[in-house]
């Protein structure tokens, strides 16, 4: 890959990524990714930073533990943190500004919107985890900035809670 493409593709990461945390309200009618209930649970005392951050666990091992930490948690919730700390944890402690690493939902937004409609492309598709992870095998999303784990969180995510019913889509988003 070419310097000018390098420098473009590492541009467009930066903006994707300043993108999210402006984008995210308007993106409320995806499910959460998986840090928005971590940090709920987090600052509800449900569950502790340091012991979440520090311990690799599967994913059954983490569906066990958010079930026990927070029984009013829906199944999609569960599965959707637990494959997301499966994938991401353990990390150093997490930078104090909500520094926990990307979730399937930001990933969704700050990459699959800039080459394709966001409904077309991503939001109406009914694929399994190997289906979503088979996607990155195509040249255009092989160049993507993201890291296996990454990948793997968006693939996990984007299987539990794809597609999204038409009528939750907001209007100006469904094309």
């Amino acid at each position: 890959m070419n310097r000018s493409r390098k420098w473009a593709l590492a541009m467009l990461a930066g903006l994707a990524a300043a993108s999210v945390a402006i984008a995210q309200a308007s993106f409320d009618f995806m499910p959460d990714g998986g840090t928005q209930t971590l940090e709920r649970l987090v600052a509800s005392g449900a569950l502790r930073t340091g012991d979440v951050a520090g311990r690799k666990a599967r994913e059954q091992e983490w569906q066990t533990i958010l079930r026990d930490a927070d029984p009013s948690l829906d199944d999609k919730g569960v599965s959707t943190l637990a494959s997301y700390l499966a994938v991401n944890m353990p990390v150093q402690a997490p930078a104090p500004a909500g520094g926990w690493p990307a979730d399937g939902k930001q990933l969704a937004i700050a990459n699959c919107q800039f080459c394709h409609s966001f409904f077309t492309g991503y939001l109406v598709h009914d694929r399994d985890t190997e289906g979503w992870r088979a996607i990155f095998k195509s040249p255009f999303h092989m160049e993507l900035p993201m890291t296996p784990a990454e990948r793997e969180t968006f693939s996990r995510y984007s299987a539990i809670n794809m597609p999204i019913p038409y009528d939750d889509v907001p209007e100006d988003l469904r094309f």
